[in-house]
């Protein structure tokens, strides 16, 4: 069971950074749907190096899933796994908890594109991302 929510979790993270990495170059396919609006207008326009960066920290995040679910080994501290998986998951149950006005479960701001699939996807994804990884490392062997 553990490997395989391992592998479930990596394989969520690898493919929210390949969409990262489709709109750096020029993707526009759920741009909508990915950004915070007013109804009218994008909260904000994110730069190609931010998207980039949002890219490769998903990308890294779903290497150390792996790496804490025992999938892959590489020479990682034992402790770092306990202090990394914790941070991590606090990162995505923040994100679903959200800032009380745009994202997240306690929202404001209904009615948009971004709203809804925040509402049916994206904060209950980063909340089983977050309890997920916390799982894991509850789960594993070391």
């Amino acid at each position: 069971m553990l490997e395989l929510l391992t592998w479930a979790v990596g394989g969520i993270l690898l493919v929210l950074s390949g969409m990262h990495v489709y709109w750096v170059f020029g993707g526009k396919i759920g741009i909508k749907a990915a950004i915070p609006s007013t109804g009218t207008d994008r909260l904000f326009e994110p730069s190609k190096i931010g998207t980039a960066i949002v890219a490769i920290l998903l990308a890294l995040a779903a290497w150390f899933v792996l790496e804490l679910g025992g999938v892959t080994q590489f020479l990682l501290f034992n402790s770092f796994y306990s202090y990394g998986a914790g941070l991590l998951s606090c990162l995505f149950i923040l994100r679903s908890i959200g800032d009380f006005k745009w994202v997240g479960f306690f929202k404001r701001k209904k009615g948009t594109v971004f709203a809804k699939w925040d509402r049916v996807l994206y904060s209950p994804l980063c909340f089983l991302l977050g309890s997920s990884i916390l799982i894991i490392m509850f789960l594993r062997t070391e």
